[in-house]
């Protein structure tokens, strides 16, 4: 039972994060017509331009989900991502980074419980980094951990709800918990927002048959 309100706590998680995020994306990304000055500077100075704001990191980062969208081929999606994902991998901290790399490092060499280690010391430092719990997920998943796994995935989630990966990753232990119906949704959500992902399209169409075959 326990596990089960886990599971739906998750999914409610993911799905409304994308639901929320996506109107403030296309709120904030209508430009601005150049030349335009604010309506109470025209009367003033109708031939002023508007200064120039510089964009913030996260509006960049917004523009980038927007471009991933829209993307019409995988090569120019795969392009968008790796932009992306360079910008989730930078905490803004140079400890943490250089704890992150030595646990991907021991990851790949299978050293699971010094990678999760190193991630403990990585989230200690920077709690509201997501890349550090969506790494965490990754680490406690291959350690045979799935409910843990779950809840960094849902930390990953409230700091990033566009985290694909992390929908991905829930998704597959939703799969693997026999819950086919709502690892479709988080699948369908990571494709709402990486609609050219070939992991993600493959995840979808392989429980078609078993999800919306049995709904129909």
């Amino acid at each position: 039972m326990m596990i089960a309100r886990l599971i739906s706590r998750l999914v409610a998680l993911a799905l409304a994060a994308a639901a929320i995020h996506g109107p403030a994306l296309a709120q904030n990304a209508a430009p601005q017509r150049p030349g335009a000055v604010a309506p109470a500077d025209k009367d003033d100075n109708p031939a002023a331009p508007a200064p120039a704001s510089p964009r913030s990191p996260a509006a960049t980062l917004d523009r980038l989900f927007e471009r991933l969208a829209a993307a019409k081929s995988a090569e120019e999606a795969k392009g968008i991502a790796n932009l992306i994902q360079r910008r989730w991998a930078r905490s803004g901290s140079d400890t943490a980074d250089l704890l992150m790399t030595r646990a991907q490092t021991a990851l790949r060499q299978k050293q699971t419980e010094i990678a999760i280690e190193l991630l403990d010391r990585v989230i200690s430092l920077e709690p509201d980094w997501a890349e550090g719990w969506n790494q965490r997920a990754s680490a406690l998943f291959v350690a045979g951990d799935p409910i843990r796994s779950m809840l960094d995935i849902g930390e990953a989630l409230k700091r990033e709800p566009r985290h694909y990966g992390a929908m991905m990753g829930l998704g597959t232990i939703l799969r693997q918990q026999g819950d086919d119906k709502r690892a479709m949704v988080a699948y369908r959500r990571a494709l709402e927002i990486y609609p050219q992902m070939e992991a993600i399209k493959n995840a979808v169409d392989s429980l078609k048959i078993e999800v919306d075959g049995r709904d129909a």
